[in-house]
């Protein structure tokens, strides 16, 4: 049976927590990509409390820049779903590009398949249509405009990720697998929202956002705390010392968290934090 939110699998937080690390879309911010003042207070409460604070999305790092002074970030940030890591100045900590041949039959799949293919380097975005379903949402979301080109195969050699876009979602559930068989080990191929499928390198997972902020930040995984609301962030979940999940996840994603909060309409990010990490900060050794 499936979580629902305030319901727990677990008893306790971990020992101690010293990282929140959350997802920004679906889950930080509302479906209208606004922060709101109780979740920014959440922050400050948690810094107040000597916990650091990270995030980490498929979104480029630039569309993320928006959210690095209202929450006075100062913890590396992860975009591309762990592909860039970044200091909060954005300048590059680690970057994993893709493998050419994987990221050309990856384009050629989406192509096959009949998904618009949006190609992600470290600092470009570039589509074939700026009038394509979703690139104008996605603009407004990140804060910048996309290239628009004929010919994507010319940024292949320098792609973070490469993002398979269609509103019909069992297509996009199709493609991740057909993509995960394809690719293998060579690429990660991961929903971050039903209508997106992204593609990175292997090691650009947030599973493995998890690791690499432990090992820039000499924390202990189990003394980080995750929260998500899509299938990608499952993988943080595996990782962490105590996972929440959204309460707009699906019943497959509350099933692999620890916790369930409320959906990221009625602040579910804030609640979370007040109910399941501030209230066990005394217990900190």
């Amino acid at each position: 049976m499936s979580a629902v939110a305030g319901e727990t699998r677990s008893t306790r937080p971990a020992a101690k927590v010293s990282l929140v690390l959350a997802d920004v879309d679906g889950t930080l911010v509302t479906n209208d990509k606004e922060l709101t003042p109780r979740a920014e207070r959440a922050v400050r409460s948690l810094k107040e409390a000597g916990i650091g604070f990270a995030i980490t999305s498929g979104r480029p790092p630039r569309g993320m820049a928006m959210l690095i002074s209202p929450l006075a970030l100062s913890e590396p940030m992860a975009g591309f779903n762990g592909g860039v890591f970044v200091r909060p100045d954005l300048s590059v900590i680690e970057r994993h590009i893709l493998d050419l041949d994987a990221a050309r039959q990856a384009v050629s799949l989406l192509d096959r398949l009949g998904l618009d293919a949006w190609v992600y380097t470290g600092r470009d975005w570039l589509v074939r249509d700026r009038a394509a379903p979703h690139v104008a949402r996605e603009e407004w979301t990140v804060k910048f405009p996309p290239t628009a080109t004929t010919d994507l195969d010319q940024a292949l050699a320098r792609a973070v990720k490469i993002v398979g876009v269609s509103d019909d979602h069992d297509l996009v559930a199709r493609a991740e697998r057909e993509l995960q068989q394809t690719l293998g080990n060579r690429a990660s191929a991961a929903r971050s929202q039903p209508y997106y499928l992204d593609v990175t390198h292997p090691a650009a997972t947030k599973g493995t956002v998890v690791r690499t902020l432990s090992r820039l930040l000499s924390i202990p995984a189990e003394e980080i705390v995750t929260i998500g609301d899509m299938p990608n962030d499952v993988l943080m979940f595996r990782e962490s010392g105590l996972s929440i999940a959204m309460g707009n996840a699906s019943d497959e994603v509350k099933g692999q968290a620890n916790l369930v909060t409320d959906d990221n309409g009625s602040d579910g990010f804030a609640k979370a934090m007040e109910r399941f990490v501030l209230p066990h900060v005394e217990d900190n050794p």
